[in-house]
């Protein structure tokens, strides 16, 4: 965490982080009923909201979307490594790996593997396609392991404030 955020998270009240926890738990919220829940009237929770926005502290508002319903029911977590670590290469994958729709979460991490990415799919031969006409297509895989996840225990779309 970058100095500067240090300093901004500690000029967060206990109102502002209110409003964050609001918000996370109901993106949908109008202004009038963010400020009830906050014990503050509409004009104060709203500026509040909107420095809250401008600082960051907000990055968007979203849809959780069904990943079942949407026919994608499952899970598959890949670690990657490639062959080369010199930035051109891992910025190419790295924006390649991001252009796939499969692909629903990817980090470059530390450790054994370059890259942990997470990808939705319909069925195992859906994943075999991902796999032999996406993700083996990018240029500088080493090595992959697959995992597929067998139920999800804990899923957070959010941090606590």
């Amino acid at each position: 965490m970058k100095a500067t955020q240090r300093k901004d998270s500690l000029r967060l009240d206990e109102t502002d982080r209110r409003i964050l926890r609001a918000m996370q738990a109901d993106a949908r919220l109008t202004t009038a009923e963010l400020a009830d829940r906050v014990g503050l009237s509409t004009t104060p929770c709203w500026n509040r909201l909107k420095r809250l926005e401008k600082q960051g502290y907000i990055d968007g508002y979203v849809a959780l979307l069904n990943q079942e319903k949407l026919g994608l029911p499952e899970t598959v977590i890949i670690e990657i490594t490639l062959d080369r670590h010199d930035e051109e290469v891992l910025e190419r994958f790295g924006e390649l790996l991001a252009g796939l729709p499969e692909v629903i979460e990817a980090y470059l991490t530390t450790g054994d593997y370059d890259y942990l990415v997470k990808v939705a799919v319909e069925s195992t031969a859906g994943y075999e396609r991902f796999l032999r006409e996406k993700l083996y297509r990018i240029p500088g895989i080493r090595h992959s392991r697959s995992s597929f996840a067998l139920r999800c225990l804990k899923k957070l779309t959010s941090i606590q404030v």
